[in-house]
């Protein structure tokens, strides 16, 4: 990756990333966003269907952090969101195809939403459009509410949309006092022994899709990208005497394609300029010299800058498939060389892949937390059911901050 970035420039850019705390999940990663929980995303995950590699699941959530005895008053979706998963296949940085899902507004606690899934070009050709039900959540229930699934017989697509526990598991404060030692000039790598998953006990909103790799792929052959972006219209209109109004084009609010790239690289003052960039500036260096200096300051080699360079800069920030490599196993997938970052399964631990990466292959340990707090389940959609309330006098070591 080539870099115009004067030095003088970059060291600024260094300054300004680090002189936050760092955060290594994309949870309330920007100022636009901790404002904007239905908007926030949390994760993006791509990757073939152990069950039958023909398909491809694709899936992000948003919301994060809900407690189960908030499933209820925080399990329905915002109407007024547009989800987009972006797919590009001819091997650039810009999305070829566009998968999109709306919902109609909540009617009542428990009660399902209408959702929209629409395909598309994106310019707006060739739309193919069908409905599914989504999966009511309980703040009530002991067992959670079984996954509503719905097939479209058309075009052969699998839809979910849910409350799920969270399926990120990264200890932040054991990786924020690493990283703190590394700055420091003393690295300390003891400091991630705690082994507390940050994220155990608590559940977000998943959108997830099963989809034939046939209708994915392009004239880039059998590798595949995928992110996702939440968008809100332009204008909203408030009234003392109606509800909001929103009109005008969808703008962006948030997007993911790599974990950690925003969350960790960026700079704080460019975290929200981040989210309303596009892949195609990714690709065009705009944030090359961010993402160079943090790493730099961090220790990581040129060799290892440039391994993480290519895959969240030189093709923009997008997890990368192969749908020629085989996924099989259980919980989504679990055989050596098939995950993150070629694609992201539910069980791939991606911090310890980039912990590896960026102290140069040097820390083996990662963070100590290696699996989710929940096992994920072994067939669509593949993670795992919400937390629910505990019964009276469970003592609760569900969260494990």
């Amino acid at each position: 990756m080539k870099l115009k970035t004067p030095l003088s420039a970059l060291t600024i850019a260094v300054s300004l990333a680090l002189s936050s705390p760092l955060f290594a999940a994309d949870h309330a990663e920007a100022p636009l966003v901790e404002s904007d929980a239905a908007s926030d995303i949390a994760d993006v995950y791509a990757f073939l269907d152990p069950n039958d590699n023909s398909k491809a699941v694709l899936a992000f959530d948003v919301h994060g952090f809900i407690v189960p005895g908030e499933n209820g008053n925080l399990g329905g979706f915002d109407s007024s969101v547009s989800y987009q998963f972006n797919i590009e296949n001819t091997g650039d940085a810009v999305a070829d195809k566009l998968i999109t899902v709306t919902f109609s507004e909540l009617s009542g606690r428990g009660k399902a939403q209408r959702s929209t899934i629409t395909l598309s070009n994106p310019d707006g050709s060739g739309k193919v459009s069908f409905t599914g039900p989504t999966s009511p959540a309980s703040a009530t229930a002991a067992i959670a509410p079984k996954a509503v699934v719905k097939t479209d017989s058309a075009t052969g697509i699998s839809f979910f949309a849910g409350v799920v526990d969270d399926p990120f598991f990264f200890d932040i404060p054991g990786f924020n006092r690493f990283a703190a030692s590394v700055l420091s000039g003393k690295p300390d790598a003891s400091l991630l022994n705690r082994g507390r998953d940050t994220f155990a006990g608590y559940n977000s909103q998943m959108i997830a899709l099963r989809v034939p790799v046939a209708m994915l792929k392009g004239s880039a052959g059998d590798v595949i990208g995928v992110s996702a972006t939440t968008l809100r219209n332009a204008q909203t209109l408030r009234s003392s005497t109606a509800d909001p109004v929103n009109t005008g084009a969808y703008q962006p609010i948030d997007r993911m394609g790599v974990p950690t790239i925003n969350t960790v690289l960026i700079p704080f003052p460019r975290k929200n300029e981040y989210n309303r960039a596009s892949t195609a500036d990714d690709a065009a260096g705009k944030f090359a010299g961010d993402i160079v200096g943090t790493l730099t300051a961090l220790g990581t080699d040129a060799a290892h800058i440039g391994i993480l360079a290519d895959v969240a800069v030189t093709k923009g920030d997008m997890l990368r498939l192969n749908t020629a490599v085989a996924n099989t196993g259980k919980q989504g997938g679990n055989n050596a060389g098939a995950g993150f970052p070629n694609g992201r399964r539910p069980v791939d631990d991606v911090i310890d892949t980039v912990l590896f990466l960026v102290t140069n292959e040097g820390l083996t340990t990662g963070d100590n937390v290696n699996a989710n707090d929940e096992v994920f389940r072994d067939k669509f959609p593949f993670f795992a059911a919400s937390h629910q309330p505990l019964p009276t006098g469970t003592l609760d070591d569900n969260t494990r901050n």
